[in-house]
């Protein structure tokens, strides 16, 4: 039970290094395209960027929503870091082959009583699903040749088995959608700071006395635009991706459950 505490332990601290490391690299790199590819001087007229963007230069024009646009690029290539992280990490707990097939040839050998031919199954499958199983069913076949516990015993030992299986595998699943869900309330936010900032700057040029300052004014609009854009695409991309895993991750866990009490009610039939 320690090896197994202290090495969830280090997956725990590898993972937590893995989600800073990946915030401050994007973080980096947003700024460097910001200043270096979008800020280009070859985007702009007369070479200048703080000039006006050449006309269909969509570099250029991005650039002008200010110092905003590298938050929510940083936000954006977060979401599609862990977007990515989670569709690797859903598509492992999955296995090999569909789940439903597996679940239901693991219920034929349960029927059959093959238990060790259904813990070699379980090796082959290699998902989150498996893992579950396999521990309930090498604690199904030690329970059978256990003759110091009752029935009713020996199906709550099984119970429980099933109960810290699954929650070893479980929390993997869910893991980092928390980043998901904040992403999606956080860059409307950021966004909207930004389209702020972009109108305080247009009626700053219009409040000018004489003529306005048409590029302060033309800025200020872009400002305001560009960053309402990047917020509400990035808000939106999370909300999709985040329900999206959340569907796949309530489905697999029905299917953990559905398979443990498969297992509970064979051994309960079985037991005498």
């Amino acid at each position: 039970m320690s090896n197994k505490s202290s090495k969830g332990g280090l997956m725990d601290a590898l993972r937590s290094v893995f989600t800073l490391g990946a915030m401050i690299i994007a973080l980096i790199v947003s700024y460097l395209i910001f200043k270096y590819v979008m800020g280009n001087p070859i985007n702009f007229e007369g070479g200048n960027h703080n000039g006006t963007p050449l006309p269909g230069n969509y570099l250029g024009i991005i650039y002008k929503g200010g110092m905003i646009v590298p938050l929510l690029m940083t936000v954006n290539l977060i979401l599609i870091i862990f977007s990515v992280e989670r569709l690797i990490t859903l598509t492992r707990a999955q296995g090999k082959g569909r789940i439903n097939v597996f679940v239901k040839n693991l219920q034929g050998l349960l029927d059959s009583n093959k238990i060790e031919d259904a813990i070699v199954a379980c090796d082959k499958q290699k998902g989150s699903l498996a893992n579950v199983m396999k521990a309930g069913l090498v604690r199904y076949r030690s329970l059978q040749d256990d003759k110091t516990l009752v029935k009713d015993q020996k199906i709550v030992a099984l119970q429980k088995e099933f109960e810290e299986a699954s929650a070893l595998e479980l929390p993997m699943l869910s893991r980092n959608l928390v980043i998901l869900s904040t992403i999606a309330s956080i860059s409307v936010l950021i966004g909207l700071l930004g389209t702020v900032l972009g109108m305080i700057r247009a009626f700053g040029a219009l409040a000018q006395a004489g003529s306005p300052d048409a590029l302060a004014l033309a800025t200020g609009i872009s400002e305001a635009l560009i960053n309402t854009a990047f917020g509400i695409t990035g808000s939106l991309l999370a909300i999709v991706l985040y329900n999206s895993f959340s569907t796949q991750i309530d489905s697999f866990t029905y299917k953990i459950d559905e398979a443990g009490f498969s297992l509970v009610q064979s051994f309960a039939a079985s037991s005498k």
